[in-house]
């Protein structure tokens, strides 16, 4: 899949609704045993790249520096679904403080109220940062609308022509 495809998913309303909602991504990496992790995570985006924070000494940094590819779900539990798939490469770099974007996406899921005590604490907890940035090389938005998983559409046109 090109640059040019992946940023056409990326622009579709739903996955712009998806991309810039308060729900969590699914974020999967491969933990320094060889095991697949995933977390549930909060994450900000910055043109066509999404990005995560997190602690400096934390386990997914050190598997991220070994083995850089991930895989990102966003979904909402709504119904029909709506489940935007991605998977990419992920590079960390360490930053002072707390970046801005870090910020943004906690204030996505909580309230205004809430928002100034928890910033508070978390700027006074982070010296410092590890900034993971994913570089998607694949999407896919599944809608339930106008489009669907492949084997569900295969299956669609089977019954169909039978």
């Amino acid at each position: 899949m090109n640059q040019q495809q992946i940023a056409e998913i990326l622009a579709k309303p739903y996955a712009q609704q998806l991309l810039n909602g308060p729900e969590p991504a699914r974020f999967a990496y491969d933990g320094l045993d060889g095991d697949p992790r995933v977390i549930p995570i909060g994450f900000w985006v910055e043109g066509e790249q999404i990005l995560v924070a997190t602690v400096p000494k934390s386990a997914k940094v050190a598997a991220l520096r070994k083995n850089p590819k991930v895989a990102l779900t966003i979904d909402t539990g709504a119904f029909p679904p709506k489940v935007l798939l991605i998977r990419g490469t992920a590079s960390v770099e360490l930053v002072q403080g707390v970046p801005e974007g870090y910020l943004t996406a906690g204030h996505k899921v909580m309230t205004d109220e809430q928002y100034p005590d928890w910033a508070a604490g978390v700027q006074s907890l982070y010296d410092e940062m590890a900034v993971i940035t994913i570089t998607p090389t694949w999407a896919k938005l599944l809608d339930f609308e106008t489009t669907i998983p492949k084997a569900v559409e295969d299956l669609i046109k089977e019954k169909s022509a039978g």
